[in-house]
């Protein structure tokens, strides 16, 4: 691969720790940009055209939004150590997407209890405590985070159904790990490094602790220190890549659209900021906006299917 990765996020991202976790399983050397935790984020927006969520991914002037996509460019670019067993792939896509959409709000929920908000910013003044829980109810479009003793019993439940998956077996699927157990394994991260007052919520599934020190051991590869000074220009000046995705551009039009439209892009739920640019694919796993910004020039802005709104731009 002739062209650097870029991975722009932020240290106590959990998310970003499920990428950054599968560097060092695959054994990638990256560049690591750090972005802010709340908006504004003008340098990432540079680069997306609107998208906020962390993280995303950066191959010259090929941007990936979310980690569902980002997991599937870290495949092609270094298949070995696959993250899609043969004859599990299905599980755990259907695994890792459990965990992202169901067992990470109500981690995250019991994690921002206030003993542990006020631990993740007990070196900050209060007033970043304040910012972060505004950003995150804006993210929210202002639905109310679940309470936490609510949050409490469901994690409970959850972590006690993924110590029943490692019955017999080092991993979610089998005696290697997949996509599955990279998404469920950051949530329960955040619980043990970044809010130990709560941690010992673990200790009742000493299973899952077990499994947790074996997803640790990956670390995160060769991450060396960059900024969004140099990815932004790595981004004007790149040439045309050989495609993030192998093969699979077939058009596959579900809203009668052509390519070539001007459209937004915008996820479902959690971080609603649009992307605006030129539809120039729709397959059957992702969309692509093309983008021109002053400081970026020509940008390929690519988003998941599942989980987005494509419309037409009015």
């Amino acid at each position: 691969m002739s062209q650097d990765i870029f991975l722009h996020h932020y240290p106590t991202s959990p998310f970003a720790e499920k990428i950054r976790a599968i560097m060092g399983y695959k054994n990638l050397a990256w560049k690591s940009v750090f972005q802010p935790m709340v908006m504004p984020k003008p340098d990432m927006q540079t680069l997306t055209g609107g998208y906020r969520r962390i993280p995303i991914l950066q191959v010259g002037n090929q941007i990936i939004c979310d980690t569902m996509l980002i997991c599937d460019v870290l495949e092609h670019l270094s298949p070995e150590k696959t993250l899609y067993p043969a004859g599990l792939k299905g599980a755990a896509r259907t695994v890792a997407q459990w965990a992202d959409s169901m067992l990470f709000p109500v981690a995250m929920a019991f994690n921002f209890q206030p003993a542990g908000a006020a631990h993740v910013f007990k070196d900050q003044p209060p007033e970043n405590l304040k910012a972060f829980g505004a950003d995150r109810q804006a993210m929210r479009g202002g639905a109310a985070r679940m309470n936490p003793a609510d949050a409490a019993a469901s994690y409970k439940s959850y972590l006690r159904r993924i110590s029943s998956m490692l019955d017999g077996q080092n991993f979610l699927l089998g005696d290697k790990p997949s996509v599955a157990d990279f998404a469920v394994y950051h949530p329960l991260w955040f619980t043990r490094e970044k809010t130990p007052p709560l941690a010992s919520v673990l200790d009742a599934t000493p299973a899952v602790l077990a499994w947790m020190d074996r997803m640790a051991a990956f670390e995160h590869g060769m991450p060396s220190k960059s900024d969004a000074t140099e990815s932004i220009a790595a981004c004007a000046m790149s040439m045309p890549a050989s495609s993030l995705f192998g093969t699979e551009n077939t058009f596959q039009d579900e809203h009668g659209i052509p390519l070539g439209s001007q459209v937004t892009i915008i996820a479902e739920s959690f971080g609603l900021e649009p992307s605006m640019g030129e539809l120039v694919a729709a397959t059957r796993t992702r969309y692509t906006l093309r983008r021109v910004d002053a400081r970026a020039g020509e940008v390929f802005v690519h988003f998941p299917r599942i989980g987005f709104i494509l419309k037409k731009a009015e």
